[in-house]
């Protein structure tokens, strides 16, 4: 007898991936296509505390490395719990998957459209400072400035419709060569004793300010820009191949890794080299001549943050269109961003964030200094709320070592509470108040959402059984205008449909030749279906066929609209759009069904 032997499992991480899984997101396709917008933000992240310490001179600028220190531990506190969100809620979401679980529907709300509006300016804001950018080394291209900012949106909208695989593997490169460049200037810097090239310098201010709590709060608050972008990973957990979970937290532990390093380094390097704001030259760009000199790599440096900037909107693209799918499931948004296209994008999604992106870059001109003062206020309210959920639910399931988790949440949530505090009050008048008007309106526009379609569920007795069908007599009514073929084949159409079946002429009372004419041709031809002739003064198409249908003694009620379906997509313009106008007309003011039947004219339609 031989031996039945049974094949080894294979484990998961060594199968092939689904043909679904195609399309999905690697640990480095992840970073590449969800950690743009953090990457980049190490571009104006240090220069934000840097602009705030400088009020205070040289004793302010001591501050730098301290403030970079606790966003730093900021950060570290929000991969952690945004490691364990992405374990807690694998379906993504994020902010609103936690706030709506355990601090309830309103709080899940309010953090689906400070994410939202994070979203959408994070495209605005990131395309905006790549056009600056690639306009300050070329001053013809300035008057050109919102086409350009369009031009990249188009392009990085094209990429995404093809899958946000696909645009994962575009991002990689840019993304790699950036963050070698940035450790390079890092490193380099460290090792100098002195700076390659002479740093630029800024007069002090006349009228200094002393160095106390506020001024280190308001630059902690805009150095707490470099945070932005931290969630989208957790947002986006089943853009990952399998097994997503864990791929997704290892994303986004590099990502906080990868983050803390540059900003730290940078903000080293800043101190170590005196770097001060000057005007028209970045402080990253100071603190790589410094590093580096004034030569190649220099350039290489500045063209990598350029692209990155350009390109940090894709977090966006990958994040925002998971988000909408869970806000409509839960029947907060449209249902229409729920749907999927074959490379498994959500498309309206897409073209939701596309629209209005573009509308801020039309509105702004294209100026990304209008843009980035309303940038990093809603994203800290999403933090805040996903952290307090966690300590919520940290304290409902108690597991092992629940007590240091749920301090470790409590105390970032208090951190991001008070940036987002701070930075609202601080950015109030640059713009801030749009944010502060735009959060409720979101939430009150998503409310009035989910009560509609509470209101359609309630009428179609959704969650009840329904009692079993029964037959009942129905009408078909064919509008007609002659005895022709399309006449016929609407007539055959509503014979299988109906047990009663009346074709309807709507004329005018001075076209009675013609309406008799009709009667005579209708005899002739003989269809065996009851005709009615209905007559208006006043040339309308609806108004006669819904009194018709109102005085019918059958309940249940066909409108069969039969139209030519052209040729040529041309050839539409040739049409009356009479069978349009009535459709609307009827569905706005009865209870029929109607149906516009369309057929083809074409020589291969069939006779």
């Amino acid at each position: 007898m031989s031996a039945v032997t049974t094949p080894a499992a294979v484990p998961a991480s060594q199968q092939p991936p689904a043909a679904g899984d195609r399309h999905r997101l690697t640990v480095i396709g992840g970073l590449a296509a969800l950690s743009l917008d953090a990457m980049a933000s190490v571009a104006y992240g240090p220069e934000a505390i840097v602009l705030v310490l400088a009020l205070a001179g040289g004793a302010g600028l001591g501050f730098t490395l301290p403030v970079t220190l606790t966003i730093a531990a900021l950060l570290a506190v929000l991969t952690l719990s945004y490691r364990q969100v992405i374990a807690a809620f694998p379906e993504g979401g994020g902010a609103y998957g936690v706030a709506t679980t355990h601090l309830g529907r309103g709080a899940g709300l309010v953090a689906g459209a400070s994410l939202i509006i994070d979203y959408v300016l994070n495209v605005a804001v990131s395309v905006a400072a790549g056009v600056a950018a690639l306009t300050s080394a070329f001053p013809g291209l300035l008057p050109y400035t919102v086409w350009l900012c369009l031009a990249v949106l188009a392009l990085i909208t094209g990429i995404n419709l093809r899958g946000i695989a696909h645009s994962a593997r575009a991002f990689v490169a840019p993304t790699v060569i950036y963050v070698g460049a940035l450790l390079l200037v890092i490193v380099a810097g460290l090792i100098r004793t002195e700076p390659a090239a002479v740093a630029e310098h800024a007069a002090q201010a006349r009228n200094l300010q002393a160095v106390g709590v506020l001024l280190l709060l308001k630059a902690f608050a805009n150095g707490c820009a470099s945070l932005t972008g931290v969630e989208a990973i957790a947002n986006a957990v089943p853009s990952f191949r399998r097994p997503r979970v864990r791929r997704a937290q290892n994303a986004e532990v590099a990502l906080g890794a990868l983050l803390a390093v540059m900003l730290i380094g940078i903000a080293v390097l800043i101190e170590k080299f005196a770097v001060v704001p000057a005007e028209g030259v970045t402080v990253l760009a100071q603190v790589t001549r410094a590093a580096l000199g004034d030569g190649p790599l220099f350039y290489l440096v500045q063209f990598s943050t350029v692209v990155l900037l350009a390109l940090a909107a894709n977090t966006s693209f990958g994040g925002l269109p998971v988000l909408a799918r869970l806000l409509a499931a839960d029947n907060n948004l449209p249902h229409v961003f729920t749907l999927r296209a074959d490379r498994h994008v959500h498309r309206y999604g897409i073209a939701f964030l596309t629209l209005t992106s573009a509308v801020l870059l039309v509105a702004a001109r294209g100026d990304m200094n209008l843009l980035v003062p309303l940038f990093a206020i809603g994203v800290f309210v999403g933090f805040t709320l996903s952290q307090a959920g966690m300590v919520r639910h940290w304290i409902a399931d108690r597991p092992a070592g629940w007590r240091w988790r749920a301090a470790l949440n409590g105390f970032g949530a208090l951190l991001t509470c008070v940036a987002a505090v701070v930075v609202t009050i601080s950015k109030f008048t640059e713009g801030g108040w749009l944010i502060v008007v735009a959060l409720p309106l979101t939430v009150l526009g998503m409310t009035w959402v989910n009560r509609s379609y509470a209101r359609i569920g309630e009428r179609l007795e959704l969650g009840r059984t329904p009692t079993p069908p029964r037959p009942r007599r129905s009408l078909v009514v064919v509008p007609v205008h002659a005895v022709n073929r399309l006449t016929r084949d609407a007539l055959a159409a509503a014979l299988s449909l109906g047990d009663r079946v009346v074709a309807v002429n709507v004329t005018h009372p001075e076209d009675e030749p013609e309406a008799r004419r009709l009667v005579q041709e209708w005899e002739r031809w003989h269809p065996e279906v009851e005709f009615v002739q209905l007559f208006d003064a006043h040339r309308r198409l609806g108004e006669p066929l819904i009194g018709y249908l109102r005085r019918v003694p059958e309940t249940h009620v066909f409108v069969l609209i039969p139209e030519v379906e052209p040729e040529h997509a041309w050839q539409r313009v040739l049409q009356n759009q009479r069978g349009a106008v009535l459709a609307r007309a009827l569905r706005r003011r009865t209870d029929a069904v109607v149906c516009r039947m369309r057929f083809r004219v074409g020589a291969d339609a069939a006779p």
